[in-house]
C-alpha cells in the first residue's frame, strides 16, 4: 500500500492534537534539554576563547593605562629588556589590541562599534625565563605599582579563575541536560504509544485491508521527529537569547580583563544550533520509532 504525503500530514496533525498535553510536555523537555547542552557547549567555546592570549608560553600580560605616556611606555619596557629574569616581551600596541578586540568580537558587530583603538589599552605580554608560579607571580608584582600600568594578570590566575567559573558548572548542565533528554525521549515514546493505543482498532482495521507496518509506522514516526524539531528549534532561539545576553553583560564591562574576551562567536552558535537541530531529530525519531516498533502488534 503507497503512502500518501496528504495521508501522513493528516494522521500526524490528528496524532499531535490529540495528545496535546503528553505533545507540549515532550517539547518543552527537548527544549530544555537541549538548551542546557547548547549552553554548555558555548561556555567551553568562551573558556577556549579567553584562554587565547595565553598560547605561546606568556605568563602574564601587563595591561598599561589608555592615556600613559610614550616615557611611561618605554620606562616599562626598558625594565622589562633589562630583567634578566624576563625571556621574550611582545609589546601590543592600541591598533594590534584593537585588532585583537576584532577577532575575539568578530561575531557581535555591535559591540565592535562602540570601541575605537583610543579605548583599548597597550600591553606586554610577558615569557619569563622561570615558569614556576611563585617565580612569575613575583615578577608580575614588580611591575603593578609602574606608573602607568593599569593591571597586571597573571595567566595562572586568570585561567584558573575562568576554569573555576566554568569547568563545575559545564559538567553539571551537561549531566542535567542528558537526564532531561533521556526523559523528553521517554516522553517522546509515551506519547507515540497512547496515539497508538487510542487509535488501536483503526490500526487492527488497516492491517486487515493490507496496509503494510510501515504504512502505519510513518505517521507516528513524523509525529516523533516533529516534537523533536519544534523542541530542538525552540532551544536554538533559548540559545541565541542566552548569547545575546552575554553579549550586552560583556559590552558594559569590557574595562575586566576576564571578561572581554569571554565572548562566543555567531559561526559557533550557528554550528552548535545546527548540532542540536541534528539531536533533537534524531531524539524525536529514534524515540517514535521504538515505540512504534514495540506496540505495533495492538
Amino acid at each position: 500500500m503507497a503512502i500518501k504525503l496528504d495521508y501522513v500530514v493528516r494522521e500526524t496533525g490528528s496524532n499531535l492534537r490529540r495528545n496535546i498535553t503528553l505533545t507540549l510536555a515532550s517539547i518543552v523537555t527537548v527544549m530544555v534539554s537541549l538548551a542546557l547542552f547548547g549552553v554548555a557547549l558555548l561556555l567551553r567555546q568562551g573558556v577556549d576563547n579567553a584562554t587565547q592570549r595565553w598560547e605561546g608560553g606568556i605568563e602574564f600580560v601587563i595591561f598599561m593605562n589608555a592615556e600613559a605616556s610614550e616615557a611611561q611606555l618605554n620606562a616599562v619596557a626598558s625594565d622589562l629588556d633589562s630583567s634578566p629574569e624576563v625571556g621574550r616581551v611582545t609589546f601590543f600596541d592600541k591598533d594590534q589590541a584593537f585588532e585583537e578586540f576584532k577577532d575575539l568580537f568578530e561575531g557581535t558587530p555591535e559591540i565592535i562599534e562602540t570601541v575605537s583603538p583610543a579605548d583599548l589599552p597597550p600591553s606586554f605580554r610577558v615569557v619569563p625565563v622561570d615558569t614556576d608560579a611563585q617565580a612569575v607571580e613575583q615578577l608580575a608584582s614588580r611591575f603593578e605599582r609602574s606608573a602607568g600600568v593599569r593591571e597586571v594578570v597573571s595567566a595562572q590566575e586568570t585561567i584558573r579563575n575562568i576554569e573555576s567559573l566554568t569547568d563545575v558548572a559545564s559538567v553539571i548542565v551537561l549531566i542535567g541536560s542528558m537526564f532531561l533528554l533521556v526523559a523528553a525521549a521517554a516522553l517522546i515514546f509515551n506519547t507515540i504509544r497512547m496515539a497508538m493505543f487510542a487509535r488501536r482498532r483503526e490500526i487492527e482495521v488497516m492491517k486487515l485491508v493490507g496496509a503494510t507496518n510501515w504504512f502505519i509506522r510513518v505517521p507516528f514516526m513524523v509525529e516523533g521527529l516533529i516534537q523533536g524539531l519544534v523542541g530542538a528549534l525552540l532551544a536554538v532561539g533559548a540559545v541565541f537569547g542566552a548569547n545575546n545576553l552575554l553579549e550586552r553583560f560583556l559590552s558594559r564591562r569590557s574595562s575586566l580583563q576576564l571578561l572581554e574576551s569571554f565572548v562566543v562567536a555567531s559561526s559557533d552558535v550557528w554550528r552548535t544550533s545546527f548540532l542540536l537541530v541534528v539531536i533533537g531529530a534524531v531524539v524525536g525519531t529514534v524515540g517514535s520509532a521504538i515505540a512504534v516498533s514495540r506496540f505495533l502488534d495492538v
